[in-house]
């Protein structure tokens, strides 16, 4: 795929001034005050993406839209979380307030997956209100499960620590298929390195509607009553708008 002919978007955010304003063409937005600050206590600096105090207070980076119709569509990101009582979700997603943005998907109760959003999601959902903590492959729409996705996503059975990165891709694809790929340390290889590994390619059963516009956002929510911190290596997003390109 030749990239030079793709609308192409990275915010690495080496010498972020901490203004949401300078995140541009991010959107930056949250329940409550949500707060952004400059980092430079890691190596090329980070965003520091924080919520307010109370329970079920987030933060939302976001970008878009974009119609899988125009060209497969990619959202990477490298991030880590300041604790692990929280929620964070990475990918796409058809419907999100920006007054009060709501969690597309997460666990209600312990073993119940709650699809919030009305319209189509692709994405990888972690959320420490579950029985079983993870981050999970999801496909939905119209409030539901759709294609292979089962009740409860698929799982990466991923290594889960505050304080470590994670590095994960999402990528939407001019059919309204998908995939969901992660890397994290528990699956370093001998060189200690974290390749992404393809967590679930979504290809039969229902698929998303390719006419549909759909926002790439990193968000997280704290499940304390807590203010937590999600720091942002990167969020990449690369968007295709003719189909001989891709």
């Amino acid at each position: 795929m030749p990239q030079g002919l793709l609308p192409y978007f990275r915010h690495d955010f080496l010498g972020s001034n901490g203004d949401a304003a300078s995140l541009v063409p991010i959107q930056a937005f949250g329940v409550n005050t949500e707060t952004y600050a400059a980092t430079t206590d890691e190596s090329g600096g980070i965003l520091a993406l924080g919520t307010a105090a109370a329970d079920n207070d987030n933060a939302v980076l976001r970008m878009g839209p974009f119609a899988p119709r125009d060209g497969t569509i990619s959202v990477r990101s490298r991030f880590k979380y300041s604790n692990v009582d929280t929620s964070v979700f990475f990918g796409f997603s058809e419907t999100l307030d920006t007054t009060t943005p709501v969690m597309p998907i997460e666990f209600a109760t312990g073993t119940t997956l709650t699809w919030n959003g009305t319209g189509g999601i692709l994405g990888l959902i972690y959320d420490v209100d579950a029985t079983t903590d993870d981050f999970r492959a999801c496909m939905g729409d119209g409030g539901a499960a759709i294609s292979d996705t089962g009740t409860l996503g698929h799982r990466a059975n991923a290594t889960l620590t505050a304080d470590q990165w994670f590095e994960a891709e999402v990528v939407l694809y001019p059919d309204g298929s998908g995939e969901c790929w992660f890397g994290d340390a528990g699956h370093a290889n001998s060189a200690n390195e974290t390749p992404l590994r393809l967590i679930k390619r979504f290809t039969t059963g229902t698929l998303l509607t390719t006419t549909d516009l759909f926002f790439a956002c990193l968000m997280h929510e704290n499940r304390s009553g807590n203010a937590r911190t999600l720091e942002v290596d990167y969020f990449e997003i690369r968007a295709g708008r003719d189909w001989r390109y891709n």
